[in-house]
Parts: structure tokens; sequence; C-alpha cells
């Protein structure tokens, strides 16, 4: 066999191996390729899942975010701090005498009560009154808030069920306030602003005297803790009321303007002070006494009869400003004598701002009008079961409507409370005052001095005793009064000297009070 032929079978065999090997390659390649594409896919495929996991996680977050917000806002409207809210105070009651027919009465009943010389409430009050209060407040999504108010009122002395001929309704408060403005910083992080007509904010009272120690009322704005130092904050604000229909020299002729009170209110821990500056442009064309005479005169021309009047007396001007100040502290003690709170303020007047309680609110001021008040009360418990809350108002002031004049009076009261069981208690309240009115003729007031005292037993219902601030209530009473005779001369048209309400009066009732 020559090498050719070896050859042939040779060349022949190495082809079959390599087409042999090269489908085996071929066939191997395919393979890779294809566990290849698996793998891709299965990446793809966890990719997705993956994907669709965290989508779903993301989804899951995102509703207990939502979830978690709806709860803290269902939270925060049930807390009052979101949504709507409504608030009121009411007290309504008869006050009877002893002989069966309606009482003269109210906090307000003496003479000095025309000068704000309040007395004991419990007892004494013929009135039914209410205040509405309707709040709406937002959270927004950078964290400022929004308090909407309205507030309603009345008030009615009648006993009748239907009073439209009688009623006083009035919007007392609509203002809009914002806080917690994320682009408030440094002094102002804190502050709020607000404006419109309302109460101000920190106003305070003594209860049981219906008397505010300070009223700061009106329309206007202000802005309220402004952090000036570690210690010391402030309010600023600015209200506005009306003096209207007023009296000037020609008799017949009526002129109004308004009064603009500026005010800085500054707390130092436990203490406050404030200050304000009273102004109101043309007051001082106002005669606050105008007296007039009007006779009949016959013209001989015509014989005809005409009514003349004429002016006798003017009475003082108006003042057109005027500055007021209240130094006040309020305590988280019992006079520093044992748990309870008290508050003590002192407040001083001149021109416009000697009406020191409501600021503001007298036009007929003269401009050398000065007055000086106290304020202090305080509550306790005396023992497990019985509480005391004293309390002593007391004001002098001088030149108030005319030259001259000069009205003091002092006001000592005492609520007093023994729980008996978890709803009824028996209540007492002492009162008197003492007043010297000295009017200088001023509408026709005279000159009186003397006092006056009521004791009031009232047993009284409520869902839970403990402290004096639990309310409803309802209660029954037995009051008694008396005053000097010299009271009843003080002037024609007050309660005094009514007929049948002359001193030593008893007095019975019923009274329901609330507050929420």
């Amino acid at each position: 066999m020559n090498a050719a032929m070896l050859r042939t079978p040779l060349v022949a065999a190495v082809a079959v191996a390599s087409f042999a090997m090269s489908g085996l390659a071929s066939a191997q390649q395919s393979d890779i390729e294809q566990r290849l594409a698996d793998l891709e896919a299965r990446v793809a495929a966890a990719e997705a899942r993956a994907d669709a996991a965290e989508a779903r996680a993301a989804s899951v977050e995102e509703s207990v975010d939502d979830g978690q917000e709806r709860l803290d806002k269902v939270a925060r409207q049930a807390s009052g701090e979101e949504g709507f809210s409504f608030n009121a105070y009411a007290r309504s009651g008869l006050l009877i005498g002893e002989d069966g027919n309606s009482a003269e009465g109210g906090p307000y009943v003496t003479p000095a009560g025309s000068v704000g010389g309040a007395v004991g409430r419990l007892g004494n009050e013929p009135d039914t009154y209410v205040e509405t209060v309707l709040n709406y407040r937002q959270t927004y999504d950078n964290g400022a808030k929004a308090l909407y108010r309205t507030m309603l009122a009345d008030g009615v002395t009648t006993s009748n069920d239907w009073t439209a001929d009688e009623s006083s309704l009035n919007v007392r408060q609509v203002f809009v306030e914002l806080s917690d403005l994320p682009s408030f910083t440094g002094a102002f992080e804190n502050a709020s602003i607000w404006a419109g007509k309302r109460f101000d904010r920190d106003n305070f009272d003594i209860h049981w005297l219906d008397s505010d120690i300070i009223f700061l009322a009106g329309t206007g704005g202000g802005i309220y803790d402004v952090q000036l130092a570690d210690n010391w904050k402030a309010n600023f604000s600015v209200y506005g009321r009306s003096y209207s229909e007023f009296p000037t020299e020609e008799s017949e002729i009526t002129g109004d303007t308004d009064n603009l009170t500026f005010t800085a209110n500054n707390y130092f821990g436990n203490w406050q002070w404030m200050i304000s500056g009273l102004s109101a442009a043309d007051n001082d064309d106002r005669y606050n006494d105008v007296q007039t005479e009007t006779q009949l005169v016959n013209d001989p021309s015509t014989n005809i009869v005409e009514s003349q009047t004429t002016v006798t007396n003017l009475g003082e001007r108006g003042a057109d400003n005027g500055f007021h100040t209240m130094l006040a502290y309020h305590g988280d003690s019992f006079f520093g004598l044992g748990e309870g709170s008290f508050k003590a303020a002192l407040l001083h007047g001149q021109g416009l701002g000697a009406e020191v309680k409501t600021i503001g609110g007298d036009g007929n001021l003269t401009e050398d009008a000065t007055a000086t008040r106290l304020g202090l009360y305080g509550t306790t418990y005396l023992a497990p079961k019985w509480r005391i809350a004293p309390a002593i108002l007391a004001e002098v002031s001088e030149d108030r409507y005319a030259q001259g004049d000069k009205y003091s009076w002092a006001t000592f009261n005492a609520r007093l409370a023994n729980e008996i069981t978890s709803n009824f208690e028996m209540q007492y309240e002492a009162s008197y005052q003492f007043m010297d009115l000295d009017a200088a003729g001023y509408k026709g007031r005279n000159n009186v001095d003397g006092g006056y005292s009521k004791f009031t037993v009232a047993p009284t219902f409520k869902p839970q005793v403990g402290g004096f601030w639990q309310r409803p209530e309802v209660r029954l009473f037995a009051t008694f009064s008396d005053w000097d005779d010299d009271l009843n001369d003080y002037v024609s048209d007050d309660s005094f000297g009514e007929e049948g309400f002359t001193g030593s009066q008893w007095s019975f009732g019923v009274q329901t009070e609330v507050w929420f």
C-alpha cells in the first residue's frame, strides 16, 4: 500500500473528526448561549420582582404615612387643635324678691356700679346671658397654623321664652390668628399675629364679681409672644373703639370719633407690666353733661307759639388722649401660704386711660381724670372638702366726669364651698362694699356714702365636684342684702331707691351656669 493510499483514509478520518469536533463545539456554544439567555431572563425577572417589591414597600410605607397622618389629624381634631370646635359660656335663672316679683340685682347693682364697683354675683343675677364661640383651626403642610373665631352673645332680663324685642344679640368677636409661621425667626420664631375684632387673649378677671381686672377689646391687630430676652416676652397691639353721637357745643349737633389704644404687654416670669397710650381725635369737642331748658315762645308777629331750647350747662369737655398702665403678678400658690393660686394687679390711668378696666371704653372722661384700682383674689382648699376664694376690688378716681368729683369704693368678697358628695356641695358667699361718691353734680347724681352687704346660701348640684372651675352647676339660693339708707338718694334712675327695694331685702331663686 503506497503512501498516497494511506493519506486518503487519514485525511478522511481527520476530516470526519474535525467535523465532529466542529459540531460538538457548535452544540456547546449554542447551549452556553441558551443558558446565558435563560440567566439574563431570570435576572430580569428577579429585577422586575425586586422593583415590584420595592414599589409595594413604598406603597405600604406611603399608606402607613397617610394612615398616621390621618390618625394625627383625627387626634388634633379630637383635641380641638384642628378642625371645628365649639365653646360657650351661659347663665340663666330666676331672681325673685320676697314680695313674689322679680327683684333688682346684678354685680353692678349698687351706686358704685356706675363707676365699675362690682359686688358678689352668687344669688344676685336676674339675667339670661349667653356667649357662643365658633372656632376653626387648620394646620398646613409647612407647619403653619391658622385660627378663625366668631363669637355671638346675647343678654336679657326678661323671663319670657321669646325675647326678640329685648334682645341685644351681638357679634363680639371676628378675627384670624396665624401662628407657627416657618418664615418667622429670631425673636419672632414663636410669635403669632392676628387682625379683626376680638377680646385680647390675656384678659383676666375676678369671676366671683363678674368683673375683669383688665379687659382690652375692640377691632384692630397685633402680635403675641415676641421673645425679647430669655425671660421677657411681649405682646403688641392696636385696638380701635368708637365713641358715637356725643353732644357738642350746639346741643342739636352730635359728633363721633374713634379711640385708638396702643398697648405693649410685657411678661417677666410671673410678673406682667402693661402700658398703653390712647388717642381719640376730636373727642375734646364732646361735652359730657349737656343740660338744656325748653320754653314755649310766642312770636307776636305771627301769633305762633314755638318751642325754644337753650343750653344751661355744657359740662366738661372730653379728653382726646390718655395713658394707662398695670403691674400684675400671677401666683402659682395661695399667696405663698399653701397650694392654690392668686392674682394681684395695680392699675392706674389718666385722661381716657382713667377707665382702668375696659381700656378706651369711656369717652366721657375728662382730660384731668385719674383713677387707681387694686384687684386681688386667690383660691385654695382650707380642708379636703372645704375651699375658699377671697377677693378684693377697690378704686379711687378724681375729676372723672366733672372737675372736683371723687369716687371711692372698695369691695370685699369671699366664696366658700363645702363638697358634700361627688355631685353636691353647699356654696356660701359674703360680700361687702363701702362707697363714698361725690359726683359734683354730674348727671344729677347726689353725693352719698355708706355700705352695702350681701350674704347668699346656695345648695349646688354638678356632675362632679372639685375646685371652683367645675361646670355646669344648677343652684338654688337664698340671698339677704342690706345697705345704708343714704345710698337710695344717689340718683333717681338706678336700682337703689326703687319702690320696694330700699334695703333689708330677701331674694330667692334658681340658676344654672355653664362653660366649656
